[in-house]
């Protein structure tokens, strides 16, 4: 289901393990990797040596890309290399669309080994800018990357962007045979203990259920054997990362969305909040409205 998947590489602590699954999902798919490094314009990388004017950054980012195919060469992986000028973020995001690459795999952190994951970084606008699926990998020592995935959790609350998520992550798991875990979460944070907040709460629980039943429903229409549904109280994001830990999920999948023509970060948004904090890979795909 993926012929083209697009890494932007910056040969970062930690892109090596991202090259790798990267790697693993194109042996698997029968893909090619290209491998992007994007020199920032929006800083000052031109110098003068010798009397002739220099991109170092563009000059840093053939060896890296040359690094990254001497690796791709080893693991017998077709590939195909570049290096392009631009603000990082709408580059890769423009790069993806123009040669209709199929998935986007990226690290979650910043440039020169910065590990924890930065908030308003380059990943974190592709998640939200990207109609190509990304697939975003947390590159903390308590990251876990297996592949084939074998547990694979589809958060959803019935809306029209976590139901988008859900057909193109269901494909990916009857393709892979893994188990599908649905799970919908009923924020009790913000009911309180009148008689409406225990009527309201009744409500969200069969909306909860509604929607995992309809998720299970797609995945059993896909061929999708092996399903386990899941309604919970909670906040949904401390739900989701239980759920990860308690199931042995070794990807999630989720829908979010976004707007173009803003930089602005959507940071209440729980897709964005799980790719920040969940031990293994997330796959976002973003609904536009």
């Amino acid at each position: 289901m993926y012929e083209n998947i697009l890494l932007p590489f910056d040969g970062s602590e930690g892109a090596s393990e991202v090259l790798h699954h990267a790697s693993e999902i194109a042996h698997w798919a029968d893909a090619t990797i290209h491998v992007l490094y994007v020199a920032d314009t929006t800083r000052d990388s031109v110098t003068v040596v010798r009397g002739e004017t220099v991109d170092t950054l563009e000059q840093e980012g053939e060896e890296i890309v040359e690094e990254a195919a001497k690796t791709l060469d080893t693991l017998a992986v077709s590939y195909e290399t570049d290096v392009v000028q631009g603000n990082p973020a709408p580059t890769i995001v423009e790069y993806a669309e123009r040669y209709d690459l199929d998935l986007v795999v990226m690290p979650t952190h910043g440039r020169e080994g910065v590990s924890r994951y930065l908030i308003g970084s380059v990943s974190e606008k592709v998640v939200r800018l990207s109609s190509v699926p990304v697939l975003t990998v947390r590159m903390q020592p308590d990251e876990t990357l297996v592949f084939p995935y074998e547990n694979v959790l589809i958060p959803t609350d019935g809306s029209a962007a976590a139901t988008y998520a859900a057909d193109h992550l269901l494909e990916l798991a009857a393709a892979l045979d893994a188990t599908v875990h649905v799970l919908s979460v009923v924020d009790d944070t913000s009911l309180g203990l009148d008689v409406r907040s225990e009527v309201s709460g009744k409500d969200l629980e069969e909306t909860a259920t509604d929607a995992v039943d309809t998720v299970v429903s797609k995945a059993e229409a896909r061929g999708v054997t092996k399903t386990v549904r899941h309604v919970e109280y909670g906040s949904p994001v401390e739900e989701i990362l239980g759920s990860i830990e308690s199931n042995v999920i070794h990807a999630v999948g989720m829908g979010t969305t976004g707007r173009r023509g803003t930089d602005r970060i959507l940071l209440g948004s729980v897709a964005e909040k799980t790719v920040r904090s969940a031990p293994v890979p997330v796959m976002t795909l973003t609904k536009r409205n």
